[in-house]
């Protein structure tokens, strides 16, 4: 009997969700570097869902653009925002934000926001990849491009997905649809 309690609380230590997180911070409260100049201030997606999405450009996962952009365009005027951060974290992207841009513009028809080129794992990580370590745990850090973490309206990670999880899943769709009360 020890050994399962032993074992669900080491369980739950590795899977904490954001009913466990203690937010100083909400998602609102950063901002990030815009592919196209400027900055990307969070607050400005209040009261949004947003898709943030690790990419890169020379990877097995890439196709996966053309489901974000389809994502992008069923759901933006619901209130879903996809945000794409380019990141060469797994060495599979261009070190150029103008040659990523023009990457994902010219083969996926990218219309979405993108962030410049940004660390989103160790100890460089962008502030707002910490903030998802610290307040989800370990699911929230990017093993791969093309990791999704889907924020709530409340600024707070609503969950994660893996890789190999489509952006058009019925896992991530029907989540999207929930937090902007959507009756599909």
């Amino acid at each position: 009997m020890k050994k399962a309690i032993f074992l669900i609380s080491i369980i739950m230590f590795f899977f904490k969700t954001s009913a466990t997180a203690n937010y100083e911070k909400i998602f609102y409260d950063f901002k990030i570097k815009s592919i196209s100049g400027g900055i990307i201030d969070f607050k400005n997606y209040k009261d949004k869902a947003v898709l943030l999405v690790n990419t890169a450009s020379f990877c097995g996962f890439t196709k996966q653009y053309e489901e974000l952009q389809k994502l992008w365009e069923k759901y933006e005027t619901k209130g879903l925002i996809v945000l794409g951060v380019p990141s060469n974290s797994f060495n599979q992207e261009s070190s150029n934000n103008d040659e990523v841009k023009n990457f994902c513009e010219v083969n996926f028809d990218i219309d979405f926001p993108l962030t410049t080129i940004t660390d989103v794992k160790g100890i460089n990580a962008h502030e707002i990849f910490k903030w998802a370590k610290k307040n989800y745990g370990s699911s929230a850090i990017p093993k791969w491009n093309f990791h999704k973490i889907l924020i709530n309206k409340d600024g707070k990670i609503q969950n994660t997905y893996n890789s190999f999880t489509k952006p058009l899943s019925k896992k991530i769709t029907l989540e999207i649809e929930k937090i902007l009360n959507i009756n599909s």
